[in-house]
């Protein structure tokens, strides 16, 4: 169970990582001109590997959720951080990926160039802040299924025997 947490915790916390790049870097590339701009989207070729991490991210937080089933708390926690991961998703499919299709991946400037970069970019802060959210839900998660087995609660821990008195 602790190597589960750590997994799910680790591959939510990797997966942040690019995110929180794009929103490092947003102010900064919004104020760039067009060209400059198109020359700075260059550098995500091969990012699509990311979705290896997210891939690892939903994996983990839902067998998370699975595992600690009998723990409320937990369980919600967990299934929250794959929900926001899955929002992730979401927001990724309806506005990030047709503007990668429209720019074949920013290699061709959109003829609405200002409303692609913004669309685009912003949608990578949402995703960020989505993924935020699912790694403090399932710290929280992880942090809260400790605690059950802490303090005796956990379900998968049997109740010591007790000797007969007579």
């Amino acid at each position: 169970m602790a190597v589960l947490r750590v997994l799910a915790v680790l591959a939510v916390s990797l997966y942040l990582i690019p995110g929180g790049a794009h929103v490092l870097e947003m102010s900064r590339k919004l104020s760039l001109p067009p060209a400059d701009y198109m020359v700075v989207q260059r550098i995500y070729a091969g990012w699509d590997h990311t979705a290896y991490a997210l891939l690892a991210a939903l994996v983990f937080t839902i067998a998370h959720a699975i595992a600690v089933w009998r723990l409320p708390t937990a369980r919600w926690l967990s299934l929250g951080a794959f929900l926001a991961l899955i929002g992730n998703l979401s927001v990724f499919v309806a506005y990030t990926y047709p503007i990668n299709v429209l720019t074949r991946n920013w290699t061709v400037a959109p003829e609405h160039f200002e409303m692609a970069r913004r669309q685009w970019e912003y949608s990578h802060a949402v995703n960020a802040g989505a993924v935020l959210l699912a790694l403090v839900l399932i710290v929280s998660a992880a942090l809260a299924s400790c605690h059950a087995g802490a303090t005796n609660e956990a379900p998968d821990q049997p109740e010591p025997e007790r000797g007969d008195a007579s």
